[in-house]
């Protein structure tokens, strides 16, 4: 079989979207292996969701452990929960969920609830301030155990405090946007977090730049042949 470049996997993208067709199918596991997976998540949500590890058990409404498809193949992480995902218990449920909703719905062409959405921190920190180092050492435990439950084909880590927390290389977005990275086995691609396409709609052409890698990389093209962007 002639193998596909990035080059022509992402024109094809293009050429779909331009033309309005779903083009991605199957992106979950089997109903029995999803099943157990969802028992497993619910039973680390149970475990945890009473936390007191750090402050912020003591100021949380609800500890927000992430939704969505158990058995997805994209996994989008965020920072941290926000007003409205503390109040809800659900994570991206705010102006920048809705947007990033408009991502994955209209841009993707999938639907939320095929894909699974949590973030690094379950609560909210204060007045949403940046997470603080312990309160991520804290965290990362059960989110390295969501991860390698639902054992996504691909992470998607929103902003640079996800990236830097997932991958320690560096602090600012720049330091991981354009190139695939890995957390442990799981290829990560960086993009910009929701609400700073809010503050800077300039920011949304370059995260579809960032989004159509994740996509070809879903759709089977190896990290290693993406190159740089």
């Amino acid at each position: 079989m002639k193998s596909v470049t990035k080059k022509q996997i992402l024109g094809l993208l293009e050429e779909l979207e331009e033309e309005g067709v779903d083009y991605i199918e199957n992106f979950c596991s089997s109903p029995e292996t999803s099943v157990n997976k969802a028992e497993m998540l619910e039973n680390l949500f149970q475990k945890n969701r009473t936390c007191m590890k750090c402050r912020l058990g003591e100021t949380r409404k609800n500890y927000v452990f992430g939704e969505g498809n158990p058995g997805a193949q994209i996994l989008f992480i965020g920072e941290a929960p926000g007003r409205d995902e503390d109040l809800i218990g659900k994570p991206f449920v705010g102006r920048a969920g809705k947007l990033l909703n408009d991502i994955i719905e209209k841009g993707m062409k999938i639907k939320r609830e095929d894909v699974y959405i949590c973030n690094i921190l379950k609560c909210r920190p204060p007045e949403n301030r940046d997470p603080l180092p312990d309160e991520v050492d804290m965290c990362i435990e059960t989110l390295i155990t969501q991860i390698n439950i639902i054992d996504p084909k691909i992470i998607c880590a929103l902003g640079r405090h996800a990236a830097s927390a997932l991958l320690k290389k560096g602090q600012k977005l720049s330091d991981y946007r354009g190139k695939v990275h890995y957390f442990r086995s799981y290829p990560v691609i960086v993009t910009y977090h929701p609400s700073a396409l809010l503050r800077n709609p300039n920011l949304k052409k370059p995260t579809w730049e960032d989004i159509k890698i994740l996509l070809s990389i879903a759709q089977g093209c190896p990290p290693e042949e993406t190159g740089a962007w």
